[in-house]
Protein backbone atom coordinates (compact mmCIF):
# COMPACT_ATOMS: atom_id res chain seq x y z
CA UNK A 1 0.00 0.00 0.00
CA UNK A 2 1.48 3.53 -0.97
CA UNK A 3 0.23 6.25 0.86
CA UNK A 4 0.76 10.06 -0.17
CA UNK A 5 -0.33 12.94 1.98
CA UNK A 6 -1.11 15.90 -0.04
CA UNK A 7 -2.30 19.68 0.86
CA UNK A 8 -4.61 19.96 -2.17
CA UNK A 9 -5.97 17.56 -4.17
CA UNK A 10 -3.59 16.72 -7.59
CA UNK A 11 -5.73 13.70 -9.02
CA UNK A 12 -7.64 15.13 -11.60
CA UNK A 13 -9.79 11.77 -11.14
CA UNK A 14 -10.65 12.16 -7.45
CA UNK A 15 -11.39 15.67 -7.82
CA UNK A 16 -13.83 14.82 -10.35
CA UNK A 17 -15.62 12.08 -8.28
CA UNK A 18 -15.57 14.58 -4.97
CA UNK A 19 -17.68 16.76 -6.93
CA UNK A 20 -20.38 13.76 -7.61
CA UNK A 21 -23.33 13.91 -4.89
CA UNK A 22 -21.84 10.70 -3.17
CA UNK A 23 -23.39 8.62 -0.63
CA UNK A 24 -26.77 9.27 0.87
CA UNK A 25 -27.09 10.95 4.06
CA UNK A 26 -24.27 12.26 6.55
CA UNK A 27 -20.62 11.75 6.01
CA UNK A 28 -17.48 11.79 8.42
CA UNK A 29 -14.34 13.40 6.71
CA UNK A 30 -11.85 11.62 8.78
CA UNK A 31 -8.65 13.90 8.49
CA UNK A 32 -4.93 12.29 9.34
CA UNK A 33 -2.65 15.18 9.24
CA UNK A 34 0.47 15.66 9.30
CA UNK A 35 1.88 19.16 10.54
CA UNK A 36 5.09 21.27 9.33
CA UNK A 37 7.64 21.91 11.97
CA UNK A 38 7.27 25.59 11.43
CA UNK A 39 4.88 27.45 9.73
CA UNK A 40 5.43 28.28 6.04
CA UNK A 41 2.81 30.76 4.65
CA UNK A 42 2.75 31.43 0.81
CA UNK A 43 2.90 35.17 0.89
CA UNK A 44 6.08 35.26 2.95
CA UNK A 45 5.44 36.42 5.83
CA UNK A 46 7.61 35.75 9.06
CA UNK A 47 6.29 33.47 11.96
CA UNK A 48 7.28 32.25 14.90
CA UNK A 49 4.54 29.66 14.92
CA UNK A 50 4.82 25.73 14.42
CA UNK A 51 3.03 24.29 11.62
CA UNK A 52 0.42 22.77 14.01
CA UNK A 53 -0.06 26.52 16.03
CA UNK A 54 -1.28 28.18 12.51
CA UNK A 55 -3.02 24.51 11.32
CA UNK A 56 -4.97 25.03 14.81
CA UNK A 57 -5.70 28.79 13.70
CA UNK A 58 -7.01 27.42 10.25
CA UNK A 59 -9.13 24.75 12.91
CA UNK A 60 -10.72 27.13 15.16
CA UNK A 61 -11.84 28.98 12.18
CA UNK A 62 -13.39 25.95 10.55
CA UNK A 63 -15.26 24.45 13.45
CA UNK A 64 -17.35 28.33 13.68
CA UNK A 65 -17.51 27.84 9.64
CA UNK A 66 -18.92 24.49 9.80
CA UNK A 67 -22.57 25.07 10.97
CA UNK A 68 -23.16 27.36 8.62
CA UNK A 69 -23.20 23.95 5.86
CA UNK A 70 -25.00 22.03 8.20
CA UNK A 71 -21.87 20.22 9.71
CA UNK A 72 -20.04 20.06 13.19
CA UNK A 73 -16.79 19.16 14.40
CA UNK A 74 -17.02 15.44 15.97
CA UNK A 75 -13.41 14.79 17.10
CA UNK A 76 -10.04 15.84 17.39
CA UNK A 77 -6.84 13.94 19.10
CA UNK A 78 -2.95 13.82 18.83
CA UNK A 79 -1.71 10.24 17.55
CA UNK A 80 0.25 8.76 19.93
CA UNK A 81 0.89 5.59 18.79
CA UNK A 82 0.62 2.60 15.76
CA UNK A 83 -0.56 -0.35 17.67
CA UNK A 84 -0.83 -2.25 14.62
CA UNK A 85 0.50 -2.09 10.80
CA UNK A 86 3.69 0.04 9.67
CA UNK A 87 4.09 3.36 8.13
CA UNK A 88 6.88 5.39 7.36
CA UNK A 89 5.67 7.91 9.32
CA UNK A 90 3.20 8.75 11.87
CA UNK A 91 0.34 11.55 11.58
CA UNK A 92 0.58 14.05 13.93
CA UNK A 93 -3.57 14.42 14.69
CA UNK A 94 -6.72 12.68 13.78
CA UNK A 95 -9.40 15.10 13.00
CA UNK A 96 -13.51 14.01 11.89
CA UNK A 97 -15.84 16.40 10.44
CA UNK A 98 -19.60 15.88 9.87
CA UNK A 99 -21.79 16.93 6.97
CA UNK A 100 -25.15 16.60 5.93
CA UNK A 101 -24.00 15.36 2.64
CA UNK A 102 -20.63 15.39 0.26
CA UNK A 103 -21.76 18.79 -1.36
CA UNK A 104 -22.08 20.97 1.76
CA UNK A 105 -18.34 20.39 1.94
CA UNK A 106 -17.65 21.02 -1.00
CA UNK A 107 -19.61 24.55 -0.77
CA UNK A 108 -17.82 24.78 2.26
CA UNK A 109 -14.04 24.69 0.60
CA UNK A 110 -15.35 26.99 -2.03
CA UNK A 111 -16.80 29.87 0.46
CA UNK A 112 -14.93 33.02 0.70
CA UNK A 113 -14.60 31.97 4.64
CA UNK A 114 -13.29 28.74 4.16
CA UNK A 115 -10.39 30.23 1.06
CA UNK A 116 -9.78 33.27 4.05
CA UNK A 117 -8.90 30.94 6.72
CA UNK A 118 -6.90 28.21 4.51
CA UNK A 119 -3.68 30.17 3.99
CA UNK A 120 -3.36 29.21 7.79
CA UNK A 121 -4.15 25.26 6.35
CA UNK A 122 -1.86 25.53 4.03
CA UNK A 123 1.25 27.18 6.14
CA UNK A 124 1.11 24.30 8.81
CA UNK A 125 0.40 21.37 6.88
CA UNK A 126 3.21 18.91 5.64
CA UNK A 127 0.15 16.67 4.33
CA UNK A 128 -3.04 14.82 5.02
CA UNK A 129 -5.58 12.48 4.17
CA UNK A 130 -9.15 12.84 4.00
CA UNK A 131 -11.23 10.14 4.09
CA UNK A 132 -14.58 10.25 3.79
CA UNK A 133 -17.01 7.62 5.52
CA UNK A 134 -20.48 6.93 6.66
CA UNK A 135 -22.50 5.16 8.89
CA UNK A 136 -23.25 1.65 7.93
CA UNK A 137 -27.31 0.91 7.62
CA UNK A 138 -27.57 -1.73 9.88
CA UNK A 139 -26.05 0.86 12.51
CA UNK A 140 -27.67 4.00 11.46
CA UNK A 141 -30.74 4.19 13.73
CA UNK A 142 -28.98 2.72 16.90
CA UNK A 143 -28.85 5.24 19.34
CA UNK A 144 -24.99 5.49 19.08
CA UNK A 145 -25.71 6.67 15.53
CA UNK A 146 -28.50 8.98 16.63
CA UNK A 147 -26.16 10.35 18.99
CA UNK A 148 -23.20 11.34 16.86
CA UNK A 149 -26.21 12.84 14.08
CA UNK A 150 -27.37 15.22 16.83
CA UNK A 151 -23.97 16.13 18.56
Amino acid sequence: MEVTNEVFPTDPEQFTKLMEKGPDGPIFMVNLLKFKEKAEYEDGRETDLSGRDAYMIYGRTVSDILPKFGGRAVFAADVTFLSLGKVEELWDEVAIAMYPARADMVRMSMSDEWREASVHRSAGLKGQLNIETVLPAMQADSPWAQGLLKG
